[in-house]
């Protein structure tokens, strides 16, 4: 979930399991679960030395023990996943359907990919997904259409693997590291910046929010809430200027000594083009206050937007040069297929752009740190 880089962070949590100890696909998802359910490791690091037995005279050497299995998902990220999987089963279905047939032929890849295009991939996507597909099946001589399916699987998350990236905090030797977050109205993002706040506190971290969204009284009363519940600080003014208020969140955040800032900011369209400028005046005095800030730039986007998203990553990233995504809401009506056009378009620029979380509720635990094979697996489950 989060990379942090100051020793301070794991403290009081070293009963924690390591990274390395988490179960495939990818270690940061399954480690973070296991904090979530705080269920202790089922292995934990020096015990097998403590269980080793005394010295014998001539004794029979050990067997080598086997490899033990990836342990199972705690029934929390369980859940999780099983919710995840019904909100994408609008594309699954799609997608899986193409698949109960009986022969790998063009027509199978002809319907995957109109189902491909059907769930917001895109053209340009979609082309290079199937051109992928067909040489891995040529490459293991698939001969069932199931086969077929679980290379898909695989071609889908090597394809979204750019955009799985842990989020870091404590790179600044001597200031909090500073995020700053954006959306459209509607997205969640206020609710974002809540629940990222409750994990920060969860792992020991210090943080500071700043009501910057002072056009909406209920966005500033609705920060407060997430503030007091989680136990951390805000700076918030009645109808001041928003970029006054980030300012005075970093400044602050700084003389108390915090790990993190996160600063909210009013929702709004990429085509309200003075809104706009205000985010980049925004950002310009946070730098003021802290010449590295911000060190996050994160855009919260509405999963059920379709293409639309995409659209809306292109505009915030013209105004704001995006860090990173936050993709909320996959379980309405979430096509799912958008991340695929969002991967192809960083591919375009040249550049990463990661995916740190996507949400499915409205539950603290529902925002979960993005993985690809966890999310092609769902895709096609």
């Amino acid at each position: 979930m989060f990379s942090f880089l100051k020793k301070k962070f794991f403290g009081s949590r070293e009963e924690e399991p390591a990274p390395s100890a988490a179960p495939e696909p990818a270690p940061p998802p399954a480690a973070v679960a296991a904090e979530a359910s705080a269920e202790p490791s089922a292995e934990p690091a020096g015990e097998p030395a403590a269980m080793t037995p005394p010295p014998a005279p001539a004794p029979a050497p050990a067997p080598a023990p086997a490899a033990p299995d990836a342990p199972a998902p705690s029934p929390t990220r369980q859940g999780w996943l099983g919710r995840l999987s019904a909100g994408l089963r609008k594309t699954g279905s799609s997608l899986t359907a193409v698949f109960t047939g009986t022969r790998i032929d063009d027509a199978l890849y002809e319907e995957l990919e109109t189902a491909l295009l059907m769930a917001d991939t895109g053209a340009q996507a979609t082309t290079l997904l199937l051109d992928d597909l067909r040489r891995r099946v040529k490459a293991e001589r698939a001969t069932d259409p199931q086969q077929v399916r679980a290379l898909l699987a695989d071609a889908i998350t090597d394809w979204l693997r750019p955009l799985q990236k842990p989020l870091a905090v404590g790179a600044q030797p001597d200031g909090p590291t500073v995020w700053m977050v954006a959306g459209v109205n509607g997205a969640g993002k206020t609710t974002t910046i809540g629940k990222l706040t409750w994990h920060l506190a969860h792992h020991g971290a210090t943080v500071l929010l700043a009501a910057a969204d002072t056009f909406r009284a209920a966005a500033r009363e609705q920060l407060g809430v997430w503030a007091q519940r989680n136990g951390v600080d805000i700076v918030s003014q009645d109808g001041g200027d928003p970029a006054a208020v980030a300012f005075d969140a970093v400044t602050a955040g700084r003389a108390r000594g915090k790990d993190v800032v996160i600063v909210d900011t009013a929702g709004r369209l990429p085509t309200q083009l003075h809104l706009m400028e205000e985010l980049r005046k925004i950002k310009r005095v946070v730098q003021k206050a802290e010449a590295t800030a911000p060190h996050e730039v994160l855009l919260v986007i509405d999963g059920n937007t379709g293409q639309n998203a995409l659209a809306q990553v292109k505009a915030f990233d013209a105004a704001l040069q995006l860090t990173g995504l936050i993709v909320t809401k996959l379980d309405g009506t979430a096509k799912g297929g958008v991340l695929a056009a969002i991967a192809m378009w960083a591919r375009e620029q040249g550049r990463e752009l990661p995916v740190y979380f996507i949400g499915i509720g409205e539950k603290l635990e529902d925002l979960q740190p993005f993985d690809a094979r966890e999310f092609a697996t769902a895709l096609l489950s």
